[in-house]
Formats: structure tokens, C-alpha cells, sequence
């Protein structure tokens, strides 16, 4: 499927890439578009109690433009150059900041707000020192945050920005072009995501239900300041994750003008609009359409997806005490089959054999309700999100015939949550309490083939239960922030079963050391237990009697042990070297397959977990990474190196290579602005090969066994036996901005794969074909005739992208 998406792709886009270069070189030189500046707006407040504060410095990053905070706190900059510039703010008994990306439009002022943190000793006189790496005393190591500079110019992510995850350290990524995340070994269901503090469980299109990945992602990365990236160190407030937690910061809406951009893709049209609503309330809003049914159907391809999605937050700031944020995001997915191609190719007849029709839509909608005091704030969240999934198959896509697969499911979650965070005498405290109710139905209907027999699946389930948690954490820097450390612990239990409801057989300790050995250069420890619930798609499992078949299960847990040392060479490099060791436990194993649940989850059209299980797997991840960082006004880069193995146990207790043990990865990103409003970056991805399983041709032939699951069985026997090939790519990206009185036009060029590296995948296996269309057969009729097919992926994919901000 992703030869032939590609091969689409590169079609479409040959034609329109010649445009725009002779637009980029010739066609827009109006003296209209000639140098511009624009105004900064804003206000600098303290970090815990939100009070604005007065007189402090504010300047424009590598610029002598600067200004002072009034008695409100609040500032203006005027005659910014135009295009991403970054503030700091300076203030005596405040730890100096930098601000996050601003994108600066000429004759229109922009708007941010910068929160100071106090410092732990009063000082008479200002240092200027900015680290732009910043970390949080509690996650010392494994945390990474990247600007909405380095996520809308990352080279061949086309401004998708769970494409731009896959560019962190230590985040693996498969060759068939999915936005699955896995993390240090993990699984691709192990991560957690946070927008605004609330949780987002669907983050792509066509989601894998029960894992995270799908092939595009929803979240509109012009909605995103920042997002901060744990692979480990988990704050004790955040949950039910296992290898990686991502939270995205949205900027406000603008509080002075309405704001808008149209952007135009290769696949997909957007709208993008931001403004003030009276004087306390601003707002961002997004809807987005695809139209890739209609140039799919156009030049033949099998599949005819679309999607649509939109995305909005509100914030009200009632006083300097009181602010509410409301955010939601939706997504509205169709799969169709091209059934009605003439005489399909040999790739064409495999996806139309094997995958099914997909309908699927979610909404995630939350609020966020801050209260600040003297010393402190408090925080409460209150969210509802939903996914609906449903996927049916005929036989032979014939319609007049019984179906082979029909499921159709629901997930609801109800959640609440309650922080209170606290800052006295140096010392830092967060306390919560979580409480959700989640709801889970299905309807699957499907035909099987197990242990050399015809059967049947067919079964409705409807669970409902709580789950509830509370955490505490306690953070203090001593010797002047030399040495600085945090304690945190965390209980989670739920109502589902017996197996899970006492909190204490869940409690996770976390703790984290950071000691400045000597100036720029720091030694980080972290040590934790962390519990993750499993699928609702495994919890929900039932026989075809209706009862659950997975009331045992257990909270998954694994063990983090990190360390490492990080080298601050100035304000705007940065080194760092960890190891780490993941220790997994109760781990659910499939006992149809004998395999782990960890090895599945980065299908396409694919369900996660719906199996018998029982949770007694192991697994082990460890490695290393080694990162560099730069970050200058003009120029970024982030390098990074991660070996990492990662292995679990099949049924009968030996530990497999799983199927994200990469071993090696390394990733090379880079964005240079140049004059003229120019813009060039590049990335090279080093994968090394993942394992997979086999196919076992004898069952697949089998002409009971092939029709009942519309294509090839693997051999499980031989689970992850062999090997890919590694990939590799060069993916560049070119911007170029043109700058006008009341608005701004950008064009981008993405080009992924600029050298044509081919991937060599698992085979195809087809059935063969007679003159008269019919299927071969031996044995009397009862095994098909197997034919393998090449799996090869990878071409030159060039993306074009226009936007207007007005």
C-alpha cells in the first residue's frame, strides 16, 4: 500500500513542484514584498502565583529591541523584523527565561506571555544566562521540548506534527510511512498524550484502536507553542503510561486582531482563524478536509480514504486569580475499496484482498480551570472523550455474500482531575487526585481459522467501571540549586476486576537526582515504577457465550532505571549521554499466537489487543542515547544516537526479539533561515531493521483458512525469526515567506527520500491466477496456489504547501 501511495504522491506533486519553483524564483517579486516589521505585545507574570510583575527586562532575542513591564506586567516591542524571533526576560529574584517561538507579522502585533519562576536566592544584580534547554527538577533526564519553529519547518514531516515526534531521541519509527510512537522499545500503545493538560487518546486518522499510531495526525501544528517530550522520569502526576508522555502547549489566541491562514497541500485544505471575543477571552479554531478520494479513484489506486478533523481552544482570564481554558479536537474518518479497478496488479489485488472497509470517528473535549494563590495555584480538569470504530469484509469484496469480519465498538471516558501545586521556602509540592468513568461496547463478528480448524468469533460485550488515582510529589534544590531532587509516588486502581481494584498493588515510586558537578556540566539520575491499564479492546474481550474471557488481567508495570550526564557548552549548545533499563512485568501474552500484545499495535485498518490473554510476559528494553543540541536565532539542530534492544517473553517464558527492536537509530535534523526570507532544513533517519514473523504457507493455502481471513496466516512457531533490511532517508524542506502590508504568503517544498532508498519489506503472498480470473488450486481443490510478491517501498516524495496569513 505504501508503494503505491508513494508512487501517487510523486505524480501528483511532479507538475505542481514546477510551479511553485517558478512562482518561488519568479513570480512573486513584487516591491510590496520587500522588509517588514511588526509588533510584540504582552505581559510577564510569576510562575506560581500568576501575579503580573513589574519593571522587568524584556528583550528580542540577538536584537538591541527590548522594553520594561509596566505596573500590570504588561510590555510592547515595536519594529520586530518579521518571521520567528524568541524573547527573554530578566528580573532580580527571578530565574531569567526565554520565551517560546513568536512568528511575527508585519503591521500586526503579536501576543505572548511569559511566566518567571522565582529563584532560590535573592541576587542584587541580574546574570543574563538563559538555558533554552530547560528541564524540570522533576524529570532531570529523558525530557526534551521542542519550539513551533523546529515542528513547522521539520523536513519531511509536511507540518504533521506526529511526524515531527519520530524526529526525538530514542522514538523509533517504522518504514511504512505511519506516525506509530514507540519509544525507547516500547510498544506503539505505551505513550500517553496531554494537549493543555488534557488527555488525547486518539492523536491520529484511521487510528490502530488500542495502540497510538495511524497514518496522519489530527493535532494542527499552528495551534502548537511547544511540546515536551518524556521518555522517561515521568512526573507523578501524569499516568497510565509506561514509555513516553507528550504534552502540547497551545499558544492563546490573539487578544488584539483577528488572525487567520488558508493553507493548500497536495492531500488537504485547511482554515485557520484566531481572535479576541471582548476583552478576556480569546479564542483558535481549525477545520481541515482532505481530498485524496478523489485523485486516488483518478489514477486507480485501491483505497479511497478520507478524513476531516477540526480543533479549538478558548481561554477566559476572568482576573489574574481565575482562568479557564476549554479545548477540543474531532476527527471524521472514511475507508472505501476501489473494487471497481479492471484486472488489478499484483499489490493492488493484495490490498484489496486483505484490508477491510473502516469508518471511524472521535471527539476529545476537556476544561481546564486554574486558581491561582499566593504560593501556589490549583488546577482541575474535567474532559469527556470518544472513539467509534467499525470495520466490515466480504469475502472477495462481494457484498452479496456473509461477511468474514463485522466489529463495531465504542470508547467513552469520563475523567476529572485535581492538582494542587505549592512553592514554599524552596520547596516544591504537587499533590492530585483522578477519578474517571470509562465505557466500552463492541460487536465482532468474525470468521477464523485456529488449531487447523474453521470457527467463528461472534460475540457483544458492554463493560462500565471507574478508575481512580492520586499522586504527591515533593521537589527541593540545595546548595544553592546545586543538587537538586524530587520524590514522587503514585496509586492507581479501577472497578474492572478484582485483580486491579486495591490501589497499593499499584503504587509507583519515582525519584530523580540532578547535581551541577561543575559549571555546564550536570550528572542526572532517575529511577521509577510505572502502571499502565490494558486495552479496552483485551478488557472487553468475551467468548461467543458473551462472558469476559480477560477478568484476570492485570496493570501492566515496568521498572525505569536512567542516568546519564548533560554538558550546557553555552546558551545555545548542548551534550548529553544516558543509559537506561526497562524492566516489564504482567505483560498480557496472546494465547492463540503465544506472542506478547507488545509486538502488535502498527497495522493498518487494525484492532489492538482483542484476544484471551493472560498478563504474565516480560519484557527488557536498555540502551544508550547520545544528543546534541543547537539552538541559535538563525539555526537549529538536534543530532541523536540510540542503540536500544528490546525483547519479551512468548508463552512459554523465552524472551523474542520484539517487533521494535531496531537497535539502532539515529536521527540528523538541521533548519538554516537565510536572507530574503529563505529557509532550508534537511533530515537524515538511519532505522536499523526490524524483526518480523514469517508466513506459514501451509495454513495459508489452505482454502478454508484463506477465505475465512481474506488473506495470508503468520507462523507464530517462528515468532520475529527474521530480519528487514535498515532503511534509511533524506527528507529536505525549502519555506520561503513573502511579507505584506495586512498579510503574509508562504510556500514550502518537502521532499522525502530525496535519494530513492528502496526498503525491502516482508513479501506479499498472493494467490495465483488462471486465464479465466479464477484461483488456482491443487489438492483436489483444497489448498490454493501461493504466489510471493516483492514488498518494496520508498520513492522520491515531493509535498508543495501554500499558506496566506491575513
Amino acid at each position: 500500500m505504501t508503494a503505491r501511495l508513494n508512487h501517487y504522491r510523486t505524480r501528483i506533486n511532479h507538475s505542481f513542484i514546477i510551479s511553485l519553483m517558478f512562482i518561488l524564483l519568479f513570480g512573486i517579486s513584487s516591491p510590496m514584498a520587500k522588509a517588514q516589521t511588526g509588533t510584540i505585545s504582552g505581559r510577564i507574570i510569576d510562575k506560581i502565583t500568576n501575579a503580573p510583575i513589574a519593571f522587568a527586562n524584556v528583550i528580542v532575542d540577538d536584537t538591541p529591541l527590548g522594553s520594561t513591564t509596566d505596573i500590570e506586567g504588561k510590555f510592547t516591542i515595536t519594529k520586530v523584523p518579521a518571521g520567528y524571533v524568541q524573547l527573554v526576560s530578566t528580573y532580580v529574584g527571578y530565574k531569567p527565561v526565554r520565551s517560546r517561538d513568536i512568528f511575527v507579522s508585519p503591521k500586526k502585533e503579536a501576543t505572548v506571555e511569559l511566566a518567571m519562576e522565582p529563584a532560590e536566592n535573592q541576587l542584587d544584580e541580574v546574570v543574563i544566562k538563559v538555558d533554552p534547554f530547560q528541564k524540570r527538577i522533576e524529570s532531570p533526564v529523558s525530557m526534551q521540548t521542542i519550539g513551533i519553529r523546529e515542528i513547522e519547518t521539520n523536513p519531511g514531516s509536511n507540518r504533521d506534527i506526529s511526524r515531527v515526534i519520530q524526529s526525538f531521541p530514542g522514538v523509533g519509527s517504522t518504514p511504512n510511512y505511519r506516525n506509530d510512537v514507540i519509544v525507547r522499545g516500547g510498544g506503539p500503545g505505551e505513550s500517553r498524550f496531554f494537549l493543555d493538560g488534557v488527555e488525547i487518546p486518539v492523536l491520529n486518522h484511521f487510528s490502530t484502536q488500542g495502540a497510538s499510531g495511524g497514518p496522519v495526525g489530527i493535532i494542527n501544528a499552528d495551534f502548537i507553542s511547544q511540546v515536551d517530550y518524556y521518555s522517561g522520569a515521568f512526573p507523578a502526576s501524569d499516568y497510565n503510561a509506561l514509555s513516553g508522555v507528550f504534552e502540547f502547549s497551545q499558544k492563546d489566541g490573539n487578544s488584539n486582531h483577528l488572525f487567520g491562514q488558508v493553507a493548500l497541500g497536495a492531500s488537504e485544505a485547511s482554515l485557520t482563524l484566531e481572535g479576541p471575543v471582548g476583552n478576556k477571552m480569546t479564542y483558535l479554531f481549525s477545520v481541515r478536509r482532505s481530498y485524496l478520494q478523489f485523485l486516488f479513484s483518478a489514477i486507480g489506486l485501491p483505497f479511497l480514504p478520507t478524513y476531516n478533523d477540526y480543533q479549538f481552544k478558548t481561554k477566559i482570564r476572568f482576573n489574574t486569580r481565575n482562568e479557564l481554558t476549554i479545548i477540543s479536537l474531532g476527527s471524521l474518518d472514511k475507508l472505501k475499496l476501489n473494487t471497481g479497478i479492471k484486472n488489478p496488479d499484483a499489490s493492488q489485488e493484495f490490498i484489496l484482498t486483505e484490508l477491510p472497509v473502516n469508518n471511524q470517528w472521535s471527539y476529545t473535549i476537556g476544561a481546564v480551570y486554574k486558581h491561582f494563590m499566593k504560593n501556589g495555584y490549583q488546577k482541575l480538569v474535567v474532559s469527556r472523550n470518544k472513539l467509534n470504530n467499525q470495520f466490515e469484509k466480504y469475502p472477495e469484496n462481494n457484498e452479496s455474500l456473509p461477511k468474514i469480519f463485522d466489529y463495531q465498538s465504542n470508547e467513552t471516558e469520563n475523567k476529572i482531575r485535581y492538582e494542587y501545586h505549592l512553592q514554599m521556602h524552596g520547596i516544591k509540592y504537587s499533590f492530585g487526585i483522578s477519578g474517571e468513568y470509562a465505557s466500552y461496547d463492541n460487536q465482532t463478528y468474525q470468521a477464523i481459522y485456529l488449531n487447523d480448524s474453521l470457527t467463528e468469533i461472534n460475540y457483544q460485550t458492554n463493560i462500565n467501571f471507574f478508575k481512580y488515582g492520586a499522586y504527591g510529589q515533593v521537589s527541593k534544590p540545595f546548595f544553592k540549586e546545586r543538587l537538586n531532587l524530587s520524590l514522587g509516588m503514585r496509586v492507581d486502581a479501577n472497578t474492572f476486576s478484582s485483580t486491579m481494584h486495591n490501589p497499593f498493588d499499584q503504587l509507583s515510586p519515582r525519584f530523580s537526582a540532578s547535581y551541577l558537578l561543575m559549571d555546564g556540566f550536570t550528572l542526572n539520575a532517575n529511577v521509577g515504577r510505572y502502571y499502565q491499564i490494558p486495552a479496552y479492546t483485551t478488557l472487553g474481550y468475551a467468548n461467543n457465550m458473551d462472558a469476559l474471557v480477560n477478568q484476570n488481567a492485570t496493570y501492566i508495570g515496568v521498572n525505569h532505571y536512567i542516568a546519564g550526564f548533560e554538558h550546557l557548552v553555552n546558551e545555545h549548545i548542548m551534550w548529553s549521554a544516558e543509559g537506561f533499563i526497562k524492566d516489564y512485568f504482567h505483560y498480557p501474552i496472546d494465547l492463540n499466537t503465544g506472542a506478547s500484545v507488545a509486538n502488535t499495535g502498527a497495522e493498518y485498518s487494525s484492532v489492538s489487543g482483542a484476544v484471551p490473554v493472560k498478563s504474565i510476559g516480560k519484557g527488557q528494553a536498555y540502551g544508550f542515547e547520545l544528543l546534541n543540541r543547537m539552538k541559535y536565532s538563525k539555526f537549529t539542530f538536534i543530532g541523536s544516537f540510540t542503540y536500544v534492544r528490546s525483547l519479551f517473553t512468548d508463552l512459554k517464558g523465552d524472551y523474542i526479539p520484539s517487533s521494535w527492536d531496531n537497535r539502532y537509530l539515529i536521527t540528523l535534523t538541521g533548519t538554516k533561515d537565510f536572507k530574503r526570507n529563505w529557509s532550508f532544513g534537511a533530515k537524515w533517519r538511519f532505522v536499523g531493521g526490524l524483526p518480523y514473523t514469517p508466513y506459514d504457507l501451509q495454513t495459508s493455502a489452505n482454502v478454508q483458512a484463506w477465505d475465512a481471513k481474506g488473506g495470508p496466516y503468520l507462523n507464530y512457531d517462528q515468532l520475529n525469526a527474521k530480519r528487514a533490511l535498515a532503511f534509511h532517508q533524506l527528507d529536505i524542506r525549502v519555506d520561503k515567506k513573502y511579507f505584506y502590508n495586512k498579510w503574509t504568503l508562504m510556500f514550502y517544498l518537502d521532499i522525502q527520500n530525496l535519494y530513492n532508498f528502496q526498503n525491502e519489506g516482508q513479501p506479499y503472498i498472493i494467490r495465483e491466477k488462471n486465464a479465466d480470473g479464477s484461483f488456482s488450486t491443487i489438492n483436489d481443490g483444497q489448498d490454493y496456489v501461493l504466489v510471493s510478491i516483492p514488498n518494496t517501498s520508498g520513492t522520491v516524495l515531493p509535498t508543495i504547501g501554500v499558506m496566506v496569513k491575513f
